[in-house]
């Protein structure tokens, strides 16, 4: 065989290979999204693009309210979440989120500068004076307690011994989860945790999953607060987890679990809780409000579940955006003014003490203690 012809094969195998790959990827399901584990209809596609929880402490029970935002060609889609005890499940309220994301966003400020910079007269045309530029006992291995229809949602909360039991009772009801998901669920079943299984659906007859869900509610009792993220480990992107948490104090996370270091984007005390946060925190004044975020750029290093604790103190934070603006006087820029000033001065000045030191024109007059001038002889 020529050399050229196996050049040519070994380009064409290249290629089949790369759209074999492709094709796999457009195919495979996203095991997990922040909180829980999410799959959708085999040989369908569905990612979870935005995920925003609030989290409710009262120091006895803890309440989640969760909104997922997802994209993908499923018509039907399982998701399970675990939870250390018996859970309430119901429809929470969508204006919660914009009410948190309103109170945690950042002020906007402004600073002021004194010398020009790239962009300001003169160094840029067409720009107005003032412009700035922002910076930015034996039991069955798996017990029903309970199944609801909440909206599009098909609600089933169960109990589990044993991992392998609990996907296979999943997989007769719909839900197809993978065989890597028995694994990570065993930290659960060992704890004597439940579960919260949730089929999602669209309204409609022939729609694909897509856009934001309708929130989710999840209340059960917990000695400490606590966010679960193990079943994340199977999330083949990284992730981002949007979190809110209210409480009596101002919280943050035990530890990083593998992920980046959690930022803090809001801390501050809600005086009046009204709306949909009044009815959350039970109409309780104050709450403290902590807003955070954190990237998983590889969700396999994730460790295990979120604790939350008090932080050290509760001293507000709150981010700013900044615009910044050349200072001026009447719309003129100030230092135009005030070099301007200072060159006059500095003229006025030179020309005072020159003048001090000349003599007047046509004087003839000695300065005092010159001798005379010596006479002409006759």
């Amino acid at each position: 065989m020529r050399v050229g012809q196996r050049r040519w094969r070994r380009a064409l195998l290249v290629a089949l290979a790369l759209v074999a790959l492709q094709l796999g990827s457009l195919v495979a399901p996203a095991y997990a999204c922040g909180c829980g584990a999410m799959v959708p209809q085999s040989g369908r596609q569905l990612s979870v693009r935005q995920e925003t929880s609030v989290v409710r402490w009262d120091g006895h029970g803890e309440q989640i309210v969760m909104r997922l935002t997802v994209d993908g060609n499923a018509p039907r889609a399982a998701w399970i979440m675990p939870v250390p005890s018996r859970a309430t499940v119901k429809l929470g309220d969508r204006a919660l989120f914009d009410q948190v994301a309103e109170l945690s966003e950042p002020v906007h400020r402004t600073r002021s500068y004194f010398w020009p910079r790239d962009g300001d007269w003169p160094f840029a045309k067409n720009r107005a004076v003032g412009d700035g530029a922002p910076r930015a006992g034996a039991k069955p291995p798996v017990e029903v307690v309970g199944r609801e229809r909440l909206g599009p949602f098909d609600v089933a909360r169960l109990t589990a011994s044993d991992p392998t039991a609990l996907r296979d009772w999943l997989a007769r009801n719909g839900f197809q989860l993978p065989p890597a998901l028995a694994t990570e669920l065993r930290p659960y079943v060992e704890r004597k945790w439940e579960y919260v299984a949730i089929r999602l659906a669209p309204d409609r007859a022939g729609q694909t999953l897509g856009g934001p869900l309708d929130p989710l509610s999840l209340s059960f009792a917990s000695d400490r607060p606590v966010y679960p993220m193990r079943l994340s480990r199977l999330a083949k992107t990284p992730q981002t987890l949007n979190l809110y948490v209210l409480s009596g104090h101002r919280m943050e996370t035990a530890s990083t679990i593998g992920g980046a270091p959690p930022q803090t984007l809001f801390a501050g005390r809600i005086d009046h809780p009204s709306g949909a946060l009044a009815d959350l925190t039970g109409r309780a004044a104050p709450v403290y409000l902590t807003a955070l975020t954190q990237t998983f750029p590889q969700p396999s290093r994730i460790t295990g579940d979120h604790e939350l604790k008090a932080s050290a103190d509760d001293a507000p934070f709150q981010r700013a955006w900044y615009t910044d603006e050349l200072m001026t006087l009447g719309g003129v820029p100030a230092w135009l003014l005030t070099a301007s000033l200072t060159a006059v001065l500095a003229t006025a000045a030179a020309f005072a003490i020159r003048r001090g030191r000349t003599p007047p024109q046509g004087s003839g007059a000695a300065p005092p203690g010159a001798p005379p001038h010596p006479s002409r002889a006759e």
